[in-house]
């Protein structure tokens, strides 16, 4: 056991609690596409490799088009109407963080957004988002 371990069991973190933690974390993580039905899609492996600022956008978040009036683009910045909750049908404005935006060219053609929601604090942060061409 490592010395990390052996000081929270010291500060009374018990023995089982740290190997479960140790478990989830040496545990492969599922992909996004947990069902698999978009394994044989020719873009797969491109959304798969799709990265902000921020990271990852696929390993992390669902993706999900966004029509063209539910966003803009005002002074240079974005900005998305998204779901004020995960479950909610009210829909809110969120702006998106410059490092949140992706940089390669748009292969599936319409915008896409990576929300993540907060339910400890009802925050919504965007992962990525990927403009398209509001046509």
């Amino acid at each position: 056991m490592g010395r990390l371990c052996a000081e929270l069991i010291k500060r009374g973190i018990s023995p089982i609690a740290m190997s479960a933690v140790i478990a989830m974390v040496m545990s492969p993580a599922p992909g996004r596409d947990l069902d698999g039905r978009y394994r044989n899609s020719p873009l797969h492996e491109w959304f798969e490799s799709l990265a902000s600022g921020k990271g990852l956008c696929c390993s992390y978040a669902d993706g999900h088009a966004v029509e063209d009036v539910d966003w803009e683009s005002r002074d240079g910045h974005y900005r998305v109407r998204l779901p004020e909750a995960a479950d909610s049908k009210l829909m809110i404005w969120v702006d998106v963080p410059d490092d949140a935006i992706i940089t390669v060219p748009n292969r599936a053609g319409r915008t896409m957004v990576w929300p993540v929601y907060n339910e400890l604090n009802s925050d919504i942060s965007i992962r990525c988002f990927m403009p398209g061409s509001m046509t």
